[in-house]
């Protein structure tokens, strides 16, 4: 164990920068990497602000932060993909190799899969991690770290984009324009989808997914949306309906989106369990899809990158200083509209 500067959720609303014993010594099949840039996620925000996600609760300190990009400083034995000096994005969970889930090609539902920043694993909101070789994935040199960070949460919208079986030229439906309800819409259009109809009731958080060729703000405040997405199909409805809200709310209409035989991919959670419409799914014959986190969309999602047909720059709202790192999870607690992506730059 070494001692070493992080951000550390000491308990529920309480975070500090300290000194922790963390693990980093580089054992075969691991690499070192000193990290750069930092996204704040939800879930980090959700953890400082109640103490628990599901039955994932803080009991003791904790390191926060799973969306990262840095630059590999030590090559553990075996290692042979990655060298000293390459710059990368790390997929944060590590499932057991042996499991059944992982054998099947399904390692994100593993249960022993381990998750930086979800209890009781350290996140990497400190200056240098170990991370498995084979989660650690190499940035071509025209993505910056701070798009690298981003990989991790366009990844959902990766996963939630090919649960969705997109056909060119659908029309989909996002409810929901926050961070992930974004990259999903990204995802859909770079998977085929002719256009992106988005749902939300912050004009603020349109405004920034309007900013993307194919994307069709709806604010549901003025705007019915069953009738909206009615008019835009001819009464059709949206082959692909993505609920990213986590709003109960979403589920009392969202049946009368999809067009028969369509499909729902759930990525947004509900804290309770939900109504559902059963009748209407089964005589629409609507499939139903759910995503957890992803499985296999990191190198997809950094060749898209890559090739500039995506670009999440603008979706990066504001940077921070590690040693601001309190303010900028202050920040996040805001929750102002027009913030999507806060970012903390450790060097």
């Amino acid at each position: 164990m070494t001692k070493v500067r992080a951000l550390v959720l000491e308990r529920q609303h309480e975070l500090t920068l300290r000194d922790i014993d963390l693990p980093l010594e580089t054992g075969p099949g691991e690499v070192k990497i000193r990290i750069h840039t930092v996204g704040v996620c939800g879930s980090d925000v959700h953890y400082y602000t109640h103490g628990k996600i599901g039955p994932f609760v803080v009991n003791a300190p904790m390191v926060l932060g799973h969306e990262a990009a840095g630059t590999v400083v030590e090559i553990g034995a075996g290692v042979t993909h990655l060298n000293v000096g390459d710059r990368v994005c790390m997929e944060p969970g590590i499932p057991d190799p042996n499991s059944k889930a992982s054998r099947l090609g399904l390692y994100n539902i593993d249960p022993a899969v381990t998750f930086w920043a979800t209890p009781p694993i350290h996140g990497v909101l400190t200056p240098e991690v170990v991370h498995p070789a084979n989660y650690t994935f190499k940035l071509p040199d025209n993505v910056s770290f701070a798009e690298g960070a981003m990989v991790e949460p366009f990844a959902v919208g990766m996963q939630a984009a090919s649960k969705a079986k997109i056909t060119p030229g659908d029309t989909a439906v996002v409810l929901g324009a926050g961070p992930i309800g974004t990259m999903v819409a990204i995802a859909a259009l770079a998977g085929g989808c002719a256009r992106a109809i988005v749902a939300d009731l912050a004009q603020p958080k349109l405004d920034i997914s309007a900013q993307y060729q194919g994307v069709i703000p709806v604010n549901i405040r003025e705007t019915n949306l069953v009738e909206e997405v009615g008019r835009l199909t001819d009464g059709w409805g949206a082959d692909v309906v993505f609920e990213c809200s986590g709003s109960p709310k979403a589920w009392e209409t969202i049946m009368a989106l999809p067009r028969p035989g369509g499909v729902i991919v759930v990525v947004g959670l509900p804290v309770n369990p939900i109504g559902f419409d059963v009748s209407t799914a089964s005589t629409k014959e609507i499939r139903i899809e759910t995503v957890f986190r992803y499985a296999h969309q990191y190198e997809r999602s950094i060749a898209l990158l890559a090739s500039g047909r995506v670009d999440l720059k603008p979706l990066i709202s504001e940077t921070f200083k590690f040693e601001e790192s309190i303010q900028a999870f202050d920040r996040a607690v805001e929750a102002r509209p027009s913030d999507v992506k806060l970012q903390i730059v450790m060097e």
